[in-house]
C-alpha cells in the first residue's frame, strides 16, 4: 500500500512541477529555429575554431577537443578532459553551446570529477536495486527506497549546479566573443545574444524540471516493481 501512495505522490510531483515549469521541449526548438540568426552564425569560425579561441579566454587550452557530426548532445567529459561538439554547426545556437562547454572545463575539478563517479554509483544503485526486488531478493525495500531518494538529493545538487552555473555565463561569454572576433555588427550582436536570452529563458526551467522528472520516474519504477513483486 505505501508504495501506491508513494508512486500517486510522485505523479502528482511531476504533474504540478511540470505545469509550474511550464516544461516544453518543443518550444525551445521553436525559439531555436530562426533561420536568420543562423545565416548571421554562419560568419563565425567553424566549431573547432571558436572552442579553441574560447579555451584561450579561460585560460584553459589543455582541453581536448572533438568534433562527432553523428552526436545530438554536445559535453564536456571530465574524466578525459575533453569536449566533443555535436552536429550543431548549421545553427546559431552553437555560439552559446560550445562557450557552455567550455565553461564547464572550467568549474571546480573536484566537483566535476564527484560528479562523474557519483552520477555511476548512483545509476548502478538504481539498477541493482530493480534488479533485486524483481527477482524478489530485496528486504526492507522502503529503506531502499529512502537510500536512493537520498543518493537522488545529492545527485541532483551536484548536477544542477554544475548546469545552472554553465548555463547562466555561457551568454555573457558568447556576447563577449562576439564583440571581440567583430564579426557582425552590434544590431546582430544584440539580436544572436537575444535569441540566446529567450532560449535560455525557457532552456534552464526545462533542464531543472528534466532533472527532477528523470529522478521522479525512477522512484516511479522501482515503485510500480515493489507493487507488482
Amino acid at each position: 500500500m505505501e508504495f501506491i501512495i508513494i508512486a500517486i505522490i510522485s505523479i502528482i510531483c511531476i504533474l504540478v512541477l511540470g505545469y509550474i515549469f511550464n516544461y516544453n521541449m518543443k518550444k525551445i526548438k521553436h525559439i531555436a529555429d530562426d533561420k536568420e540568426l543562423d545565416e548571421a552564425a554562419k560568419k563565425y569560425p567553424n566549431n573547432i575554431e571558436m572552442c579553441k579561441y574560447y579555451l584561450k579566454k579561460l585560460n584553459n587550452e589543455n582541453v581536448k577537443i572533438e568534433e562527432n557530426t553523428e552526436s545530438e548532445a554536445s559535453l564536456y567529459i571530465a574524466i578525459a578532459d575533453k569536449i566533443s561538439i555535436a552536429n550543431i554547426s548549421n545553427t546559431y545556437t552553437r555560439i552559446q553551446t560550445i562557450a557552455h562547454e567550455c565553461l564547464h572545463s572550467i568549474q571546480d575539478r573536484k566537483i566535476l570529477m564527484f560528479n562523474f563517479a557519483f552520477s555511476n554509483i548512483y545509476l548502478l544503485y538504481f539498477l541493482i536495486v530493480c534488479i533485486l526486488a524483481v527477482f524478489k531478493l530485496l528486504p526492507y525495500k522502503m529503506m531502499f527506497l529512502s537510500i536512493f531518494l537520498i543518493l537522488s538529493l545529492i545527485y541532483y545538487v551536484v548536477r544542477i549546479y554544475l548546469e545552472n552555473d554553465a548555463m547562466i555565463k555561457a551568454r555573457y561569454l558568447a556576447k563577449d566573443y562576439m564583440e571581440e572576433v567583430k564579426v557582425s555588427d552590434k544590431n546582430e550582436i544584440d539580436r544572436l545574444v537575444n535569441g540566446f536570452y529567450k532560449i535560455n529563458n525557457v532552456g534552464i526551467k526545462c533542464v531543472n524540471y528534466s532533472f527532477f522528472l528523470n529522478i521522479m520516474i525512477k522512484v516511479l519504477v522501482f515503485s510500480s516493481i515493489c507493487i507488482i513483486r
